[in-house]
Parts: structure tokens; sequence; C-alpha cells
């Protein structure tokens, strides 16, 4: 089936936006969900980003951490940055994250997995690869949200955000029993979306699909070589079976999917999130 280069005659510098959002809700609407929840598991394998997330209590209700996390993302992306939903979401996402000391290392290491995990979960699982001025456009669009997050010395390509990844968790992964109580309670949670009897296979096939260094960090048993090679083996069936179907024709965000369930009636951006009334955890000893 003829898919149409929705966004040939686009500039990735100026475009980046329209781009992004041809990408991750026309062309790739599932792929980039899955590899941002996967971006997630990476950043809990940090343990100064897992032991923060699990001593927050955020996780109390996982169910609805997730809705949050994914609908005040989306905001910016569906709206635009300087929409008042656009607005709303990043002053809420600012909101939460200056009750607590996060280093801007760990900042631009996040910003880096939604950045780099995508391209690479595309490149091996979507049904075709991006382009380059698509790497380039997702690249710029993640660079404008790190500039409304206030972070610092933000990497200016795809390469500088690959490489910062990887040095970042060459250093810093590691087991930590907060981290490995985020990612089982995301795990748990993902499994939910599909049958009950479905729901260790989901687990597995979900472990599968991890690499050795996250399967490490998080302790993580390995599945054996079967479950992977059947995981991979469904994952490129599925690649061959998006690639004949016809164009998508209507957008398919995060708040279009039967997985968001917290809010039935509806959601203002304004009350997504948290509202701790001071930092429950201990600061970390850093100068801003």
């Amino acid at each position: 089936m003829f898919n149409p280069d929705r966004n040939a005659g686009l500039d990735p510098h100026r475009d980046y936006l329209e781009m992004y959002q041809n990408m991750s809700m026309l062309d790739f609407p599932w792929d980039f969900n899955q590899a941002l929840s996967f971006a997630l598991f990476r950043t809990y394998a940090v343990p100064s980003v897992g032991s923060l997330l699990a001593a927050s209590g955020g996780f109390d209700d996982t169910q609805k951490r997730y809705d949050d996390t994914g609908l005040l993302l989306e905001a910016p992306l569906v709206c635009g940055f300087a929409s008042p939903d656009g607005k709303a979401a990043l002053r809420r996402i600012n909101q939460m994250h200056h009750r607590y000391d996060i280093s801007n290392d760990d900042f631009r290491y996040v910003l880096a997995t939604f950045v780099v995990v995508p391209k690479r979960w595309i490149d091996e699982h979507g049904w075709r690869k991006l382009s380059y001025d698509e790497v380039v456009a997702a690249t710029n669009y993640y660079r404008e949200l790190g500039r409304h997050m206030n972070i610092k010395d933000i990497p200016e390509t795809y390469d500088e955000f690959s490489t910062l990844l990887d040095d970042y968790e060459a250093e810093h992964f590691a087991f930590d029993e907060g981290g490995r109580a985020v990612a089982d309670m995301t795990l748990d949670l993902l499994a939910t979306f599909y049958p009950t009897p479905a729901r260790p296979a989901v687990r597995a096939f979900s472990r599968a699909l991890m690499d050795d260094p996250l399967l490490d960090a998080l302790h993580y048993k390995k599945p054996s070589a079967a479950v992977v090679a059947l995981s991979r083996r469904a994952m490129r069936a599925r690649a061959w079976f998006v690639r004949m179907l016809p164009p998508r024709r209507t957008p398919m965000g995060f708040g279009d999917s039967r997985r968001v369930k917290s809010y039935p009636a509806g959601f203002e951006v304004e009350k997504l999130g948290t509202f701790p009334g001071g930092c429950p955890v201990k600061h970390l000893e850093e100068a801003r």
C-alpha cells in the first residue's frame, strides 16, 4: 500500500511541530506510544530518577500517573506550545518538577530518552524508518520542550542526544529498589490493558523487547531465547501488516486511547498531575 510522505516539503527547523504531529499521530501513533513507555523504563534504571519517583508517591495510583503524564506531554503537541492548553500543561509540568531537587543532568537525560528511544524503536520495529528530516524535526520539537522546561545545555542534534543517552546510561544505570518498584508498577499497569489470561505473556513480551543493560539495571530476568525470538517475529509481522494498511487519515493521540481511564467525563489541563504542598522527599545537596 502506498503511504504518502506527509512531511515532504516541510522544513524540520521551522515546521517541526507539524512534522512531529504527522509522525506521532498519523504515521506511527502506536509505535510512539510504546516507545515513550519504554523510554520511561530507562529512566527508572537511573537511581537518582527511579528512587525519586518512588519516594514522591506519584505512583500510588499508577493509572492516573500514566494518564496525567501522557496528557500533559500531549497538550503542547496537539495545541502548540503557545496555546492556552499548551502553556497550562507546561506550567503544570514545571510546577511539579520544581517541588524536587532534580539535577539538570537528569533532566537532560530524560529529555534524551524522548528523542532517542522512539527513533531506535521505529528503526527496529516500525513499518518504515524515519527520514533524516523527521529525525531532525523530532529533535527540534524536544529541544523546544526542553527550553520551556528551562533545561540547560540542551544538545543541538540527534547524534548529540544519542551520545548523551548512551554515556549517561553507561555511567549511571544501576539497581535501585525504588526504581525497580516503579518499573514493576508500570509493567503491571501495561499488562492490565490486555485480557487477564494474556497478562503474564505481556510481561514476558515487554521484557523481551528490553536490552540487556536495562534488564540488568532493573534486575529483571532475561526471557529465554525462544521468547525473545518469538516477540521480535511478532513485531516484524505487525510492521508488515501496518505497511499494507491504507494511510491513516484521522490523527490518533494519546488522549484518544482506551488506555486512558482516569477521566471518563473529561479533564482540565490545569488540574492534571499532583499538587504536593511541599517537597515530600529529602532534598539533594546541590548548587543551583
